[in-house]
Formats: C-alpha cells, sequence, structure tokens
C-alpha cells in the first residue's frame, strides 16, 4: 500500500457509457470522446474509463471528476470546432489531488476526438460495441493512438469478437496480431510495428446462473448484476420464478425440473453457478449436472455437513474428488453472515473475487 486512493474503471459504467454513445450517434447527434489510454500514481481513473461530451457541455461518463475532467471538457470545446484528435498528458498535483478526494497526485495520458454522426460508420460502429456489451459476448476493443499530440485524422478503431467477427476500421491481419499479443485481463497499451494500440477487454463480467428463487436468490440477483454480471434466475415453481420478484434480472426461467436446469444454458469458463435450492435433494441435482459443465465457478450454499453428504452421494454416482473440489461450499466468503442480505454479500463478494482470477 503506498497511501494513494485511486479508482478503477467500472464495468457496468462501461457499458452505460457506451450505449449512450450509441444513442446520440442514432439520433444525429455528433459528440467528442475522451479516453484515459493509461496512468501512473493515484489517477483517480484507469486506462479504457470515458466521458463523452456533448455540444452543450454535458457529459457522460466519466474520466475522473475535479480539475481533471474540468480540463478534458475545455479540450472538447476546442475539438467541435477544429475535429482535430489530441493526446494530452495530465499531471495531477498533490494539491489537485486533495480538492478530488485523492491522498497524492498522478498522471493519466488522454485521447480525445470528434465522433462525427454524419458518418454511418461511426454509428455501426459504436452499436456493435453496446450490442457486444449487451450481450456478454467476449470481445477486444482496440483503438490506434497517434503517435503526435495533435493530428487531423481520427483514430482506427476494431472491435474483435472470441468468434473471429472483425469490426471497424483496422485491417483485420493487424487486429488478429494484436489480439495475439494481448493476454492481459485489464486494458493496456499494445506495441505493434511503429504504433501503440489501446486494447481493452469487453464483457469480462460473466455471466452468473442462479439456481433456486427463494429468499437468497433474491436479494442476490439485484446485487449480482449490480456489480456487472449478466444475472439469470432459474426454478421450477413459476409463483417464484417470476418478473415481480426479479425486475433487474436479464432472464428469469422456469424448467420443467431441476433434472434438466442447465439444459440449454450457454454455460462457458466466464459463468457462475450459484445453487441455492429450496432442499438438499434439489442441490444435489443440480450440483451433479453443474459438475458436468465448463463452469469457472460453482458454488453451493449449505452447511459443511450437508455438502459432505451431497459430495458423498455424488462419488457414489461415479464423480470424482477432483469434481467436488471445484465447488465453493459453503458458498460466500466468511464474513459472518447470518441473514439474506448479508449470504448474497458474502456470495457476490466470492464472485467478484473470482471474477478478479483470485480463486
Amino acid at each position: 500500500m503506498n497511501g494513494c486512493l485511486s479508482f478503477t474503471s467500472n464495468p457496468v459504467d462501461c457499458m452505460s457509457v457506451f450505449k449512450g454513445i450509441a444513442k446520440l450517434l442514432s439520433e444525429g447527434e455528433s459528440l467528442v470522446l475522451a479516453t484515459i489510454i493509461n496512468r501512473s500514481g493515484s489517477a483517480p481513473r484507469s486506462a479504457g474509463s470515458r466521458m463523452a461530451v456533448r455540444s452543450d457541455g454535458s457529459i457522460l461518463g466519466t474520466v475522473g471528476g475535479g480539475i481533471l475532467e474540468a480540463r478534458v471538457q475545455e479540450l472538447a470545446a476546442s475539438v467541435f470546432e477544429n475535429r482535430r484528435t489530441l493526446v494530452r498528458k495530465f499531471t495531477l498535483t498533490p494539491e489537485d489531488a486533495s480538492r478530488m478526494g485523492m491522498i497524492c497526485g498522478g498522471q493519466v495520458r488522454v485521447l480525445i476526438h470528434f465522433v462525427d454522426a454524419s458518418e454511418a460508420f461511426q454509428s455501426r460502429f459504436y452499436q456493435d460495441v453496446a450490442a457486444t456489451l449487451d450481450a456478454y459476448r467476449q470481445a477486444l476493443l482496440v483503438t490506434l493512438i497517434p503517435a503526435e499530440e495533435e493530428v487531423f485524422e481520427r483514430p482506427g478503431c476494431g472491435l474483435t469478437g472470441k468468434d473471429g467477427s472483425l469490426k471497424g476500421t483496422l485491417d483485420s491481419v493487424l487486429m488478429r496480431e494484436i489480439a495475439a499479443r494481448f493476454g492481459g485481463r485489464q486494458p493496456d497499451v499494445v506495441r505493434y510495428g511503429e504504433e501503440d494500440f489501446l486494447v481493452e477487454p469487453l464483457s469480462k463480467e460473466g455471466s452468473v446462473f442462479i439456481f433456486g428463487a427463494g429468499h437468497i436468490a433474491r436479494e442476490l440477483a439485484p446485487l449480482a448484476k449490480l456489480v456487472g454480471f449478466r444475472t439469470t434466475v432459474l426454478d421450477d415453481r413459476q409463483e417464484f420464478a417470476n418478473r415481480a420478484r426479479f425486475p433487474s434480472a436479464d432472464a428469469v426461467l422456469v424448467p420443467d425440473s431441476f433434472e434438466t436446469a442447465v439444459d440449454g444454458l450457454d454455460i462457458d469458463e466466464e459463468s457462475c453457478l450459484v445453487i441455492v435450492t429450496r432442499g438438499h435433494a434439489h442441490d444435489k441435482t443440480v450440483l451433479g449436472q453443474a459438475l458436468a459443465t465448463k463452469a469457472g465457478y460453482i458454488g453451493m450454499i449449505g452447511s459443511r455437513r450437508k455438502r459432505d453428504a451431497v459430495y458423498e452421494a455424488l462419488l457414489k454416482e461415479g464423480f470424482t474428488r477432483a469434481d467436488v473440489e471445484r465447488v465453493h461450499s459453503p458458498i460466500g466468503l466468511d464474513i459472518g453472515a447470518e441473514t439474506p442480505e448479508e449470504i448474497a454479500v458474502s456470495i457476490v463478494a466470492e464472485l467478484i473475487r473470482a471474477r478478479a482470477g483470485k480463486l
């Protein structure tokens, strides 16, 4: 710990900014987009943080607030007039940091450029980015960083999906090479040839499938959604699994029974399965199916005694010790949680840690 406070970009913020940009462009409104390329010290926001500035000076998103944001807004006003692309480095002094609620200063480099709504490809591109985020599809967003501090050309950009799809203005060979060189989970600058590119992984939030729609699920689903997970709730009881109880969930499903709970679900290594059904028998049924998936996280509610009984039953059915060792049970971080609300907090905390690659 260096005693300096800073904040990283939020996946939910990222989604809302791109959706806002896509909406404005589709309505014919041009804007200036400011993107943090990189930072050092305790600058308030991380690489990939964005702020769209409208012609009236109002904004979507943030690059950190305070004096930094004010400086970027001033530059954005000039970009509206001259349509140039700027790369600017901002140094926050300890005094600047203090006014922004931090302890010490830092540096950020920001790309500022005009996005013209009259250019159809611009609208299509940001619609594609927004759709990728909305569908939680894995993709890389690549932006060319100009070598000079001020240029007339707009930065090239590209979007490449996990399926190999390509969108944008960057060459397909270049995009594949950059994707091959990028192996991180956080936005970073990648050097290719004589040029630098900001590479950002999209849809790293992952999906949460909650099996069971009882008291814990009702508290858990909105909290998981709040921190950026795509959230699906499943229960074989229509009176529990419905939109009235889970208005914020991305999907609420009612399988015929828990025997077929995972059928048809898009479960991959980025998926988290949370088993909180109404009884041990249903938990075991779902867990047996869960262990046959590629899910990156599987958690089951219950005491250690219940867990061991379920494990022993599964081992007798042919599952291996390595299979059951994939399971996080009792589910959630040990914070002494007792109420459904507290248990939901402990579960989401563990999901966040799993998403960050700490488990």
